[in-house]
């Protein structure tokens, strides 16, 4: 009632042109065919394979005027006020003679009264129509929506299985509809329909499959991936101040009693290889969140404009799963500020940055850099993140643990092995630098049809040259910038 509501005003407010960006037809044409009762006015959809139909009434298509150009010289040529819903219209605003006729029929407004609305997965208007235009975004279902969608699938199980009922109960449906929260209509109907056609219920063991089908159509745009189960992430070596950090502040951000005390996020930098990526994933570990990895290569797009849509689509996307962990990795390769790229990364600091001020839903940021002098102050300023981190390289204690973490994933017991002595022979050694030397070590005893032990370990870390001996002096310098600029991470 809502987004009735509200196109409602904006037609009568006498825009000529407005844009929907959505994926989701049906509902807007229902949307629109609701809206033609209340203000007596007939609407129109145009669709290149159907030409134009009325859409508020049952009558056939009109498909003479399939032809793009043939429908807006129809439309100009009626003179009763009509709105007109241009379907995947896009493909045609490149040409010069459509815009000219769309800006005409925008013009006329005063005389003709029609309303042109463009519904595509997504638009961009040409400049010489953009002045005359608004843009509508439909909201997501509702709890109530939801849970009358719930009870229209129930009865169309129930219509195909005479004499039978849907079972459930109350509790297990009100986390099912928590769960569907953020889909369009269609996604949760899909949801909503496979689960209660299975078996004829809604179950607990249905919400796992709820919640996975949610994230896999939420992250399919491509910038978004999701972990689903993170709680192996919490078994992280060291990193003890930031794990007391994250655990301090973990009641407040799950059950917030003031949202504008919310967490808001975090930097971590520091060297190559020590565990940012890894500490990022330990944050949605140690609450039990999912965890999502924004990737900014994929948001890239050589069109104009088709970027920024990108990132506004993926935050959407977080927002929808929030509560959530969203983890933004070498942030500073995504939007240091260049003069090559037309903008555009001027143009995604700048959203990103809204949406970090200005975000209400509970999605605490993780992100790493490894040259923070790349990122502008603005994004690591207090309010947007919480706190910058370091994360250094391993001391004797973390080295020995970290060494033990890595032999119980290849099924060793870590009792086994020497641990104080390897800790003390891989001074300067990274956390995947460990790793890769016992992956290493465990090649040479599968060589020599032995059991692996200490021995090969040592032999494989005496052949490594660390990055902190490689690349000293980059290294040394910061470490000496972060003593007094940042938290240690560990």
């Amino acid at each position: 009632m809502n987004d009735l509501h509200d196109l409602e005003l904006l037609l009568r407010s006498r825009v000529p042109i407005l844009t929907i960006e959505t994926r989701d037809e049906l509902p807007v044409k229902q949307l629109f065919a609701s809206l033609a009762l209340r203000m007596a006015m007939p609407v129109m959809a145009w669709s290149a394979t159907t030409g134009l139909q009325r859409i508020d009434l049952d009558l056939a298509p009109q498909r003479h005027a399939s032809d793009p150009q043939q429908a807006l010289g129809q439309i100009k040529a009626t003179p009763s006020p009509t709105i007109y819903l241009l379907m995947d219209f896009h493909p045609y605003l490149e040409d010069a003679y459509n815009i000219r006729l769309l800006k005409e029929i925008a013009l006329d407004y005063h005389s003709l009264g029609h309303t042109l609305v463009f519904v595509s997965h997504a638009l961009k208007l040409p400049p010489e129509i953009a002045f005359l235009g608004a843009a509508f975004s439909l909201s997501m279902p509702d709890r109530a929506q939801l849970e009358a969608m719930i009870r229209e699938e129930a009865s169309h199980w129930a219509s195909a299985n005479p004499g039978a009922q849907v079972k459930t109960d109350r509790k297990t449906l009100d986390l099912v509809t928590g769960q569907l929260r953020g889909l369009t209509a269609s996604d949760a109907r899909r949801v909503i329909r496979s689960i209660i056609f299975d078996d004829g219920a809604i179950r607990a063991d249905d919400l796992d499959r709820v919640t996975r089908a949610r994230y896999r159509m939420l992250e399919a745009n491509g910038a978004i991936s999701c972990e689903f189960d993170t709680t192996d992430f919490a078994e992280v070596g060291g990193l003890r101040n930031l794990k007391r950090w994250i655990e301090r502040r973990r009641d407040a951000f799950i059950n917030p009693t003031n949202p504008r005390d919310l967490p808001r996020g975090i930097l971590l930098v520091g060297v190559q290889g020590g565990g940012k990526s890894l500490a990022a994933k330990a944050v949605a570990g140690l609450w039990s969140l999912p965890l999502l990895r924004l990737d900014f290569g994929t948001l890239y797009n050589k069109f104009f404009g088709e970027t920024e849509r990108n990132l506004r689509e993926a935050l959407q996307a977080a927002g929808a799963m929030a509560p959530c962990v969203l983890w933004i990795d070498e942030i500073e390769k995504a939007i240091a500020s260049g003069d090559n790229d037309n903008g555009t990364s001027r143009r995604i600091l700048g959203n990103l940055l809204t949406w970090m001020a200005e975000r209400e839903a509970p999605v605490f940021i993780v992100a790493t850099a490894n040259a923070i002098e790349d990122l502008p102050p603005e994004l690591i300023r207090k309010g947007r993140l919480d706190e910058i981190f370091f994360v250094d390289l391993p001391d004797a204690a973390t080295r020995a643990e970290i060494l033990a973490i890595h032999l119980r994933k290849r099924e060793h017991k870590p009792m086994d092995f020497d641990l104080p002595e390897l800790a003390r022979l891989t001074e300067g050694f990274s956390g995947a630098e460990l790793e890769q030397a016992i992956v290493a070590a465990t090649y040479l005893a599968r060589e020599q049809q032995a059991v692996l032990s200490t021995a090969h370990i040592r032999d494989e870390i005496t052949r490594t040259r660390p990055l902190s001996r490689v690349m000293a002096e980059k290294i040394a310098a910061l470490r000496h910038w972060a003593q007094t600029r940042t938290v240690p991470a560990n």
